[in-house]
């Protein structure tokens, strides 16, 4: 009988100790805070098709010498203050193509310029020219007419908002050779807006 009443009176005690421990309080303090973030875009465009976009325009009958002169706005659409870019590039290519892309020294040679103000447009379609009326500038010096991520330089439309009045120039050398009569090339223009380099915000 003794035996299990100190068997009992141990079995409480361990009871009592379990208790005693799950009502155990710790004291706390917490604050919290939260910001908003959002991202930027980069945002070109061209202009729309017309006077401010004549890229859309070909040519027929070309011969050596012969220059064809097309007109594109290159619009940086972003939010003017916060989405400038690092730089703008173009890469041509040829959807249909023959010698007057593949030959690099004979066949069709590019230029792009820009004008401070709209270009001044004179002819009858197709055949327009172009003429600047306020400061003209150099963006790509004169080189074979396909390329890849051509850097473009002198833009104004890096800045968010702005756009660049650009003139697409492209000739076929007085050296083209009998092989290039009767070809056709259907040319494609693309263009690249960069970021700018990331920035503490």
């Amino acid at each position: 009988m003794f035996k299990r009443l100190i068997a009992s009176a141990t079995i409480l005690a361990a009871a009592a100790s379990i208790a005693s421990f799950g009502t155990y309080a710790t004291f706390t303090s917490s604050s919290a805070a939260s910001n908003a973030l959002d991202t930027g875009s980069v945002s070109i465009a061209l202009g729309a098709v017309g006077p401010a976009n004549r890229l859309t325009l070909g040519a027929n009958g070309l011969l050596p010498g012969d220059t064809m002169q097309r007109v594109i706005d290159l619009q940086n659409t972003g939010i003017p203050g916060s989405d400038d870019l690092a730089a703008v590039s173009l890469t041509t290519s040829a959807s249909l193509s023959s010698l007057l892309d593949t030959d690099a020294t004979n066949g069709l040679q590019m230029a792009i310029d820009r004008c401070s103000v709209p270009w001044t447009e004179s002819g009858t379609s197709p055949a327009f020219t172009y003429s600047c009326s306020g400061t003209t500038s150099s963006v790509l010096a004169s080189q074979a007419v396909i390329g890849l991520n051509l850097p473009l330089s002198n833009l104004s439309s890096l800045a968010a908002g702005i756009t660049d009045h650009l003139r697409v120039t492209l000739t076929l050398p007085s050296s083209a050779p009998n092989t290039m009569q009767g070809l056709s090339s259907t040319l494609d223009y693309t263009f690249v807006g960069i970021q700018r380099a990331g920035t503490n915000k």
